[in-house]
């Protein structure tokens, strides 16, 4: 069996994380997890379960054969990445940096934003012109929903008892779906909540619709082929604008694709809002564009993760004629082959 080195992540508390955990360790797989004071799960709870503790960074020395299994991000530094690597990161679709961080290894995220949109628009409503500062994170969902009800109340008061009007685009897939199931979790009537897909903007953007609702949440997974966008600054100069938020769940804003042109970089939770690349007229808007919005609610968020890949794993020691295996293997090598 192989050895598998979990750098940041591995879920292992009592519900489907500590059978995640243990399930790997049954089946016959050597399991070592780096010391950390940071992760949302505490040392005690994979010794627990049985896993070896080592001490952080050290994977960077571990055997060529082992596994390193880590959720999101590898050090910014220039070293070789000569081992099998199970992590997060986004390169596949040719974003900014994807050229340096390929070659290390050639050579050798709806719901919560949802949350968050509806967050700071609560906050441009109560607090006009003032930067919205951290987002905090939460233990759970039941958490989120009641902190986002509760900034909300007063907001809608403040607007003139209006709740407001969110429209999802992508809403059949799994990002889309989490967003539709947030607005419904906090009471947010049917009629206030557009669900858009394929269907609905297959006739091409920009569209008024996104411009007259409160709230805009891309959930699209962008394809390799461009498509008209979404939105644009001219479809924002119309005085029907309601938009003040949009949060792209989807946040690739450097790629050619991108249907949201009117911003090019990312937000974190700390600084979650950003202007749009260019001034607007009122009302004031502002772009979400976090690429990290799961780790908002971290445990159940890592516990949905790790029963979702469990069956994978459990087929590590056949991953070199395991479909899912085969197929991840072939999509790095395609994209390597492509490197200047």
């Amino acid at each position: 069996m192989p050895t598998v080195i979990h750098r940041e992540l591995i879920p292992s508390h009592s519900s489907v994380a500590r059978l995640t955990a243990k399930a790997l360790l049954d089946a016959g797989y050597i399991v070592r997890v780096e010391r950390s004071a940071e992760r949302i799960y505490n040392d005690e709870e994979f010794a627990e379960v049985g896993a070896e503790l080592v001490p952080a960074g050290s994977w960077v020395k571990a055997p060529k054969e082992d596994i390193i299994f880590g959720l999101k991000e590898l050090p910014e530094d220039d070293i070789d990445l000569p081992h099998s690597y199970i992590h997060f990161q986004h390169i596949f679709k040719k974003q900014t940096g994807w050229v340096p961080s390929l070659y290390r290894f050639s050579r050798a995220g709806g719901y919560a934003g949802a949350a968050v949109a509806f967050i700071s628009w609560a906050h441009q409503v109560l607090h006009p012109g003032v930067t919205q500062g951290e987002v905090p994170l939460f233990e759970n969902t039941p958490a989120l929903v009641s902190h986002v009800k509760s900034v909300l109340e007063p907001a809608i008061a403040a607007n003139n008892g209006q709740a407001p009007r969110i429209i999802i685009i992508g809403a059949l897939g799994r990002c889309g779906s989490g967003a539709v199931q947030f607005c419904r979790e906090i009471g947010l009537d049917e009629e206030s909540i557009i669900k858009w897909d394929m269907d609905e903007t297959a006739k091409g953007g920009p569209f008024k619709e996104v411009v007259e609702s409160d709230i805009f949440v891309n959930c699209v997974y962008l394809g390799p082929n461009p498509a008209p966008p979404f939105v644009t600054f001219d479809s924002l100069a119309t005085p029907e604008r309601r938009l003040r938020v949009i949060c792209d769940v989807s946040c690739d804003p450097n790629s050619p694709n991108n249907p949201i042109p009117i911003c090019s970089t990312w937000s974190t939770f700390d600084k979650p809002t950003i202007p749009t690349s260019k001034p607007v007229n009122d009302p004031e808007l502002r772009i979400i564009a976090i690429d990290h919005l799961p780790t908002l609610i971290p445990r159940e968020s890592s516990d949905e993760y790790s029963g979702l890949l469990l069956p994978a794993l459990l087929t590590l020691d056949r991953r070199d004629t395991e479909g899912v295996w085969t197929r991840a293997e072939q999509t790095y090598k395609d994209r390597v082959s492509q490197l200047p």
